[in-house]
């Protein structure tokens, strides 16, 4: 057996426990910090991202911690001379309504004051002040929303959308980046200035005195004293909690993707990730729903659907993606999620209604698809818990539902703020357990849309 001491324990080694660390030893100096892990680091949830980023938010809070997010990545990305990969295509996010006030809403409330500047409308069909996504570096990629609402454009805009789109609204900054990359970067970093990292499963913590943990690993038992001790367990983010006597308001739920070769270039390589926004009625031949609606099991995939259908271009070869976030019950994290191996075929007839070139694909998937699953750890409100855990000197950096990437750069510069007991931004109360005292902003949260995909 072990003995170890370290300033600071953090305890998950996905992209934010990795980003934590990262700006603790960066900004605020402090080296003597251990990552632990039952696992190599970004293998388990970090390992299922969807690799999207965006500052579309419905709350300005939001907005100004992902648009810090992609400031501090656009940062990285220079740093690391380029090896961390960025495409800025942009969010799409379509409707075959004409009436968007409730979207056009959430934006200039997430905007703020800058709103008027960054939104433009554009309702002819020549539409000459906006710009189509010719380059995707952050440099050359026009900030803002464009909101496109002339058919005619939309369609030499977006040639792969069904011909019913009325409405388009283009998040301008957002795209896609190599999560493992910029992970891998940050890890480089904090162990070239002397970070250390720890595969082993924590079994007990003690707040006797010091925080003492016991920690298996594969070939013995470690005693570790910590300081502080950072709570970036991802899915398993309330287990560690319930170890310090600290329930916390999160839960799991399994999301899924696929992605496979476009051998038929259904979606052209410079769209930007595209949403439907509209409630949608799977396509299914009468037959199939018939079965379905007399199968109390699968019923509901015969009726109404949540929009948020999303698909993109995959890297730079001919793959795409698509995902569907509509399932919403809540599950115990394992290590091994069990994937539903009827989800191909349901995102895949989902998203025929906004590309109706994927159509041909129904009875012909290439067999190289890639169907995987990740845990989306969330709050009601899916905001992130960043801050202290409750007790002294226990922090946390969690819930970070479907946004783990975009948010780590943002999530992991504020919570190492917190724990080196350094100034923090304007925002930073509204992402700590505080913000469930302000009645006020619970209510406007819980009502409103919560970005969810």
């Amino acid at each position: 057996m072990r003995t170890l001491n370290t300033q600071v324990a953090i305890i998950g080694a996905g992209i934010s426990g990795i980003a934590t660390a990262y700006y603790l030893t960066r900004l605020h100096k402090i080296t003597n910090v251990l990552l632990i892990d039952s696992e190599r680091p970004m293998s388990f949830t970090s390992a299922q991202s969807g690799e999207n980023y965006r500052n579309w938010w419905p709350h300005p809070s939001m907005v100004k911690l992902m648009d810090r997010s992609i400031d501090l990545m656009e940062e990285l990305i220079q740093k690391s001379k380029n090896k961390i990969s960025i495409e800025r295509k942009g969010y799409a996010l379509s409707t075959r309504h004409t009436d968007i006030n409730n979207h056009i809403t959430q934006l200039y409330k997430g905007l703020g004051e800058k709103a008027s500047e960054l939104v433009r409308f554009h309702g002819s069909p020549t539409a000459k002040f906006y710009k189509p996504t010719l380059h995707f570096s952050s440099s050359k990629s026009p900030a803002g929303v464009d909101i496109l609402q002339n058919s005619d454009h939309i369609k030499n805009m977006f040639p792969s959308y069904t011909k019913d789109i009325k409405s388009v609204i283009h998040i301008r900054r957002g795209g896609n980046i190599d999560s493992h990359q910029l992970g891998t970067f940050m890890l480089e970093h904090y162990k070239n200035k002397g970070g250390e990292t720890l595969t082993g499963t924590v079994k007990e913590i003690s707040t006797t005195d010091r925080h003492k943990l016991t920690i298996v690993t594969q070939n013995d038992t470690v005693k570790l004293n910590a300081e502080k001790i950072v709570n970036t367990a991802g899915p398993y983010a309330n287990k560690i909690a319930q170890m310090l006597g600290v329930d916390l308001p999160i839960y799991n739920t399994l999301q899924q993707k696929i992605s496979f070769s476009d051998v038929r270039n259904a979606i052209p390589r410079d769209m930007p990730f595209s949403i439907d926004l509209d409630n949608q009625q799977i396509d299914w031949s009468r037959e199939d729903k018939e079965i379905l609606l007399n199968d109390s099991k699968f019923s509901y995939l015969a009726k109404e659907m949540p929009g948020g259908i999303h698909c993109r271009p995959d890297g730079h070869g001919n793959r795409v993606k698509l995902g569907w976030a509509y399932n919403n019950k809540k599950t115990v994290a394992s290590r091994e999620p069990l994937l539903d191996n009827h989800f191909p075929e349901i995102v895949l007839r989902g998203a025929v209604n906004l590309h109706p070139e994927l159509k041909p694909y129904y009875e012909n998937l290439p067999t190289n698809i890639n169907h995987y699953g990740g845990w989306y750890t969330m709050t009601e409100e899916n905001w992130p818990l960043i801050g202290p855990m409750g007790p002294e000197n226990l922090f946390m950096n969690c819930a970070l539902s479907g946004f783990g990437t975009m948010a780590a750069c943002g999530g992991g510069e504020l919570c190492a703020a917190w724990v080196a007991n350094a100034e923090l931004p304007t925002y930073a109360q509204d992402f700590s357990i505080e913000r469930y005292k302000d009645l006020d902003l619970m209510r406007l949260l819980l009502s409103a849309d919560r970005g969810v995909l």
